[in-house]
């Protein structure tokens, strides 16, 4: 069974998970709970993403509750199946399917694949990697252009892949980190503003916003008192910028950690970017101290860590604290 929430055996299984994902990441040969995940709502959105706007919105809600539910509800049973059969079956069957609900290595990973070939200045290698981590056009990006779409990416993942599952399964152990990543694919999946999705997806939207509204400012926080340690951080004005910023992002949540991430980097991100054809304006985050180039990229990998070290040790103290007044 799932670990008592905030306790320093469930600290200790996380810290396991970490390493874990740190050390093997996601392989590809073994099965991953999200892809499991993404067929169910695929399956579920052919079939119930259809009728008027009101029926759409409703289905819509019934996607979110069920996909969200039953993610918690399999995780519970497996995990207090396990344990009934031993204790330590239990443990493990925890620690892997928290590690599973962690993206550390990968994010790190597929920002090295971009920064790889950038660096060589091989740009259609960059922009075929790049295009693997963004919606957004790819095929006329320059060098800042595509250090700008990476370092975007990885501040933003650090909350969605990182620091929001940590957050989660702190409170409810592993069931309810991946009740939460069950959210966040229902957001990436559904969770858009097109014609097809605006109502479907309302729901999943709105539960994404909620799920990573505090991991999102806690994140941005935890940033910046990692650069505290790291040379060549732009601490002065960051706070106060990325409180100035963050809030004219589209996402009630992305931009904080964009915004700490353009601050501390000493580079400006947001701007044009284009979708399918189309431009799309975003509210410009940070000062433009320095032009976007790909060591950037190598940066905000370094701040990344910085801010789940921090995120981890924050959350650590709570834990802390709690177990001594319990």
């Amino acid at each position: 069974m799932s670990a008592e929430p905030l306790s320093l055996a469930l600290l200790a299984l996380l810290l396991g998970a970490i390493a874990l994902d740190l050390l093997i990441g996601d392989p590809r040969w073994l099965p991953h709970p999200v892809v499991a995940m993404g067929r169910l709502i695929e399956a579920l959105e052919r079939r119930w993403n259809r009728g008027s706007p009101r029926a759409r919105r409703l289905k819509g809600f019934l996607l979110t509750g069920c996909v969200v539910g039953l993610t918690y509800a399999l995780a519970w049973s497996v995990l207090t199946l396990l344990a009934g059969l031993h204790p330590w079956l239990g443990l493990i069957g925890e620690l892997l399917l928290l590690a599973s609900a962690l993206a550390i290595k990968g994010l790190r990973d597929a920002a090295f694949a971009v920064a790889g070939p950038l660096a060589r200045g091989d740009f259609d290698a960059a922009r075929r990697a790049v295009a693997m981590i963004v919606g957004r056009d790819t095929e006329a990006l320059d060098e800042a252009e595509i250090t700008r779409a990476t370092v975007e990416t990885v501040a933003e993942n650090t909350v969605d892949g990182i620091t929001a599952p940590l957050f989660w399964a702190l409170l409810g152990g592993a069931p309810l980190a991946l009740a939460y990543k069950a959210v966040n694919t229902l957001d990436s999946m559904v969770g858009h503003r097109s014609e097809r999705y605006a109502d479907f997806g309302y729901a999943s939207a709105k539960l994404d916003d909620l799920a990573n509204w505090v991991p999102a400012r806690l994140t941005a926080l935890s940033m910046w008192l990692a650069a505290l340690a790291l040379p060549g951080a732009r601490r002065q004005g960051a706070l106060a910028g990325t409180w100035r910023d963050a809030p004219g992002h589209p996402s009630p949540n992305a931009g904080w950690p964009e915004a700490m991430m353009a601050y501390l980097l000493g580079v400006q991100l947001g701007g044009t970017n284009t979708y399918g054809g189309r431009v799309s304006e975003r509210v410009r985050l940070g000062e433009p101290r320095e032009p976007l180039r790909v060591v950037h990229i190598q940066r905000a990998v370094t701040h990344m860590h910085g801010a789940w070290v921090v995120f981890f040790l924050l959350m650590a103290g709570v834990a802390g604290t709690w177990s001594a007044w319990a």
